[in-house]
């Protein structure tokens, strides 16, 4: 569309907010050019006119003075804030021309691509990896997060599912396991739709070391010890099993495995779960009742089960109770996806014959790197390794498309020493961040109300689809798509001359529209179809849901979900507890911000201005902390600095800090990225899981003390 920015008319469109990947859709009022107002649309079927806090500040963020404007080539040393504006024809001229000769000289395999979670860019960045014939592409995410839920599903179920907030049943139940959908809202699962539900009635059960925003509205709250979710899954099944509570019709018909499953759980009682997971047994026993015994029944689970390394099993026994309750593709549960629009056309097919066995980590991930991964990615400890050591081989380039990896990656100082090893670091974001700072080439990213996108509802899922579209210009920045098929084009990759509405139509083909026509209605949503599986079965090998998986028995992996106790916890790592005697929690969220985001925002700083770390009244007095204070936190890796929230809505012995925290307003190029990172204290090594190579982020041992003045 053509931008006016004389025009002193307000003028209104219909989008979606992806300030997070939540996608609320949005009314958006325009006026001289720049977005001045943006609300909820009540029209929209996701969020019916509910907006979070960062979206309605979409106006101050897309305006903000700091934003970047032009592309921009470092000069001098790397991190040395020396920069000279340049043209984009210059710009992506020289970066193709640096690219083009590493992949001469090097292979493809020396060029690496990262991203942020959850972006309008995701799938393209992919399909540009593909093109360029790089096996090696990250998002800090994937083994910690979403792509264990994926795979199980899909392997388990035949595909994935989401709950059912948006048809005519609503749940009677909600299982929520470590995650914190009111505050977090990923992927079109929305807050609002899960406070409306519970609003009706369903009955809440979470599981948490935190008595989280979520969980204050549940009826009951396991403070689960960090790490031991599937210990208490399998006691769960245990209690459902032996009391004859679970959904006999459907188990007998549609599952594979259950005499199998239920020998195997036999061992599992509450009593051995609450020696681990320090949940007592009784309430273990009491939230399997209530979930088996109240359907429809949705479980809600979060990247809190992922971040450990025994991934694979953790979800596989979270997901094993879905089956076993006959909380499947039924009204007011977990429904699986439609998927009404296409796959993203990634271009796996162009990836050249070998680069799979080059891919970092794919001979010993199988299901994060392998031909059997949802979306086969490189294991990110490998790759930044790679780029420190040469090993396997040396990895020399590296394009960042909306990802700050100094906060959002385990270990930033050993990420830190990787980007200072590139030959070529290229940053595209909306604002100068830690990362960005290190750049050769810094490039000017547009804001959601300046992007064109077409994205499925719930991800993965597809049950609608919604259209994102272009609706102002800020300076010079440009889509990351944009900028991926003009780099395409000067590289003559394959496809380059196919637009990004080439892809888009291409995915909404099935549903006889168009961009430019789900532009007009802002969405589609053909009504769901329930039990599905009736008629073909599901899209497994058994056509039935595999609570046996002779899938994962062939890759290597155990066919019945198991418990690993963490590499660092109290039980294994007792010769740590005396120096850090409280387990650690680093993923706690807050609305306003979104991972690394906003930081720079005065509305939503003001709300949130320093990072916070809770911990129960007996630790705060054990430690002479008030609340308030200003306290240290210690890991085996490092330590950062928070202020103290004394809370009861935490287990004793578990300290939680904020993700994502750095400092806009000081100086660059550090930007006190070191100072109260949640990730100075997480740990990048080995044990990985075997399947995924998630490492340990969670369940890590701490101390905390009041910092000297």
């Amino acid at each position: 569309m053509e931008i006016t920015l004389t025009d002193n008319i307000e003028k209104t469109y219909k989008s979606i907010c992806r300030i997070c990947h939540g996608g609320c859709g949005v009314i958006v009022s325009v006026q001289n050019g720049k977005v001045v107002k943006v609300k909820g649309d009540p029209a929209s079927p996701m969020n019916k006119g509910w907006m979070c806090i960062k979206g309605v500040m979409t106006p101050e963020i897309a305006n903000h003075p700091d934003r970047l404007r032009t592309p921009l080539l470092r000069k001098g040393k790397r991190g040395g804030m020396q920069w000279e504006s340049i043209s984009w024809e210059r710009a992506l001229e020289e970066i193709a021309r640096k690219l083009d000769a590493l992949k001469k000289e090097h292979g493809a395999e020396s060029i690496a691509l990262g991203q942020g979670t959850g972006r309008h860019h995701y799938m393209h960045v992919v399909r540009f990896a593909n093109a360029l014939g790089t096996p090696n592409w990250y998002e800090p995410g994937l083994a910690q997060c979403f792509i264990p839920r994926i795979t199980v599903s899909n392997i388990m179920y035949g595909g994935f599912v989401v709950g059912d907030y948006y048809g005519d049943v609503p749940p009677k139940c909600i299982l929520f396991w470590g995650h914190n959908p009111l505050v977090s809202g990923p992927d079109g699962e929305l807050a609002i739709s899960v406070k409306r539900a519970l609003d009706k009635g369903a009955i809440g059960i979470a599981v948490d070391p935190r008595r989280s925003e979520t969980a204050k509205r549940c009826k009951q709250w396991l403070p689960v010890r960090p790490g031991t979710d599937a210990a208490l899954a399998l006691a769960m099944m245990h209690v459902i099993i032996k009391e004859n509570i679970y959904d006999k019709e459907f188990v007998d018909k549609w599952t594979h495995g259950f005499s199998e499953l239920r020998e195997h759980v036999k061992a599992f009682t509450p009593e051995w779960a609450e020696t681990i997971t320090w949940v007592a047994a009784c309430d273990i026993v009491n939230a399997a009742r209530t979930y088996a015994l109240n359907k429809p029944a949705i479980l809600e689970w979060g990247l809190g089960i992922e971040q450990n390394t025994n991934s694979l099993q953790t979800v596989r026994s979270i997901a094993i109770l879905r089956a076993l309750t006959g909380n499947i593709d039924n009204p007011g549960g977990d429904i699986i996806g439609k998927n009404i629009i296409r796959s993203y056309p990634t271009l796996k097919e162009k990836l050249p014959e070998g680069m799979l066995k080059k891919r970092l980590g794919a001979d010993t991930f199988k299901l994060l790197g392998g031909w059997r991964a949802f979306m086969p990615s490189a294991h990110i400890p490998a790759l930044f390794k790679a780029m420190r050591t040469g090993d396997p081989y040396q990895i020399r380039a590296l394009l960042i498309f909306g990802n700050n990896p100094l906060t959002t990656v385990a270990n930033p100082g050993e990420v830190y020493e990787s980007l200072q090893r590139l030959e070529l670091l290229v940053v595209t974001d909306l604002f100068m961040t830690p990362t960005a700072a290190l750049a050769d080439y810094v490039l000017p990213a547009a804001f959601w109300p300046e992007v064109e996108q077409v994205i499925g509802y719930p991800l993965v899922v597809e049950n609608m689809v919604m259209a994102q579209q272009k609706i102002t210009q800020h300076a010079e920045c440009r889509q990351d798509e944009w900028i991926i098929n003009e780099l395409s084009k000067r590289l003559h990759l394959p496809v380059s001359e196919e637009s990004l509405e080439d892809v888009m139509n291409y995915q909404l083909e099935p549903l006889g529209i168009d961009y430019q026509a789900l532009k007009e209605t802002g969405f589609s949503y053909p009504p769901h179809e329930y039990k599905r599986y009736e008629g073909k079965g599901f899209r497994t090998p058994s056509k039935k849901l595999e609570l046996y998986s002779k899938s994962l028995q062939r890759l290597g992996y155990d066919p019945l979900p198991t418990y690993k106790e963490p590499p660092e916890s109290p039980v294994q790592s007792p010769e740590l507890v005396e120096q850090f005697p409280y387990v650690l929690i680093t993923g706690c969220r807050k609305k306003e911000f979104f991972q690394s985001e906003h930081r720079q925002i005065p509305s939503l700083r003001k709300r949130r201005p320093y990072p916070q770390t809770e911990m129960h009244p007996e630790v705060a007095a054990e430690k002479g902390i008030n609340h308030g204070d200003w306290v240290i936190v210690r890991s085996p890796r490092g330590s950062i600095r928070m202020k103290a929230q004394v809370t009861e809505d935490i287990h004793p012995r578990v300290i939680s800090v904020e993700h994502g925290w750095w400092f806009p307003e000081k100086v660059g190029p550090e930007f006190g990225v070191w100072e109260s990172n949640a990730n100075v204290l997480t740990n990048n090594k080995p044990p990985y899981d075997p399947a995924f190579g998630s490492y340990q982020l969670r369940g890590l041992l701490c101390a905390i003390e009041k910092e000297k003045t």
